[in-house]
Parts: C-alpha cells; structure tokens; sequence
C-alpha cells in the first residue's frame, strides 16, 4: 500500500491545525484598532493631558499610517505638551505632516508654537503668514490661536 498521499493529507491537516493554535489566529477575538478608534483614543488621552496614553495611541496609529498627516501633527502636539516637552521630536513631527499637508493648518499653527517656545518668533511669523493665505483671512481658529500666542510672547518678551 502506498502511504505517501496519506502522510502529505495528514501533514496538511497538521499544519492547519497549528495554524488555528497560533496567537491571533482566533476569529472570534476582536480586530485590532484602526486608525480612526487609535485617533480617537488619542484626542481623548489629549483632553485628560494623558500624554503617554496619546503617544502610544498615536505611534501606533503612525505604523498603520505613516503617510497620515493628522496623525504626525498630533504626534508633534502630544510631545511637545508633555511635562518635560521634547521639542526635537516635536518638530520631527510637524515637519513631516508638512511635507505630507503643506496646506495643514493644524500643523502649520503648532509649529509655530513650537518655534516660540523655542525663541525663535521670526520663524512663527512665517507659519503665520502661511495660515493667512491657506485660510484667506485672518480669522480661521488657527490664525486667531497662533496670533495671540504670538502676542503673549512679545509682550513677555518686553
């Protein structure tokens, strides 16, 4: 008797067998997050000032979606809202949801921020003028937003 075509059946089945022991393999467990609910969670963990839950939320979401805009604009604003800002990581950030949105008002007023706290307000001046002209006025939220901070910083300054 020949048992060569039943050892390869059974070492199929075998292997679908191991295959449905592996992690993950379970299609009864819930699929992981999108990027969306990863968002989601991160703009939350932003308003409780989590930092670390939105950084995590948010690196995340970035391998799912390293080309998301949002996300690295976000990225930038978590780190550098943190207690002890990294503002190099930061920066990172907004300059690569630049490249992605050159037209990104979020990111263009955050960089901006950046740059104040940073010292460096002629750098700021331009994100401000950037937003002038993406948003053609000077009354989008995130012209009005950077505006004033820009303002708060020269009187500091004085």
């Amino acid at each position: 008797m020949d048992f060569k075509p039943l050892l390869v059946a059974l070492a199929a089945a075998a292997t679908l067998a191991h295959a449905a022991d592996t992690p993950g393999s379970n299609p009864s467990a819930p699929p992981p997050p999108t990027v969306a609910e990863r968002m989601t969670q991160a703009r939350n963990a932003i308003q409780a000032q989590d930092w670390r839950r939105a950084l995590g939320e948010l690196n995340a979401a970035a391998r799912l979606e390293p080309r998301n805009a949002d996300v690295h604009n976000l990225l930038g604003y978590s780190y550098r809202k943190q207690a002890t800002p990294d503002i190099t990581k930061a920066f990172e950030h907004y300059y690569i949801a630049l490249r992605l949105d050159p037209k990104h008002k979020g990111a263009h007023e955050y960089i901006g921020q950046a740059y104040l706290m940073e010292k460096r307000p002629e750098e700021a001046q331009k994100h401000l003028a950037q937003l002038e002209a993406i948003c053609g006025n000077k009354t989008c939220e995130e012209y009005v937003t950077l505006a004033k901070a820009m303002a708060d910083y020269r009187q500091a300054a004085r």
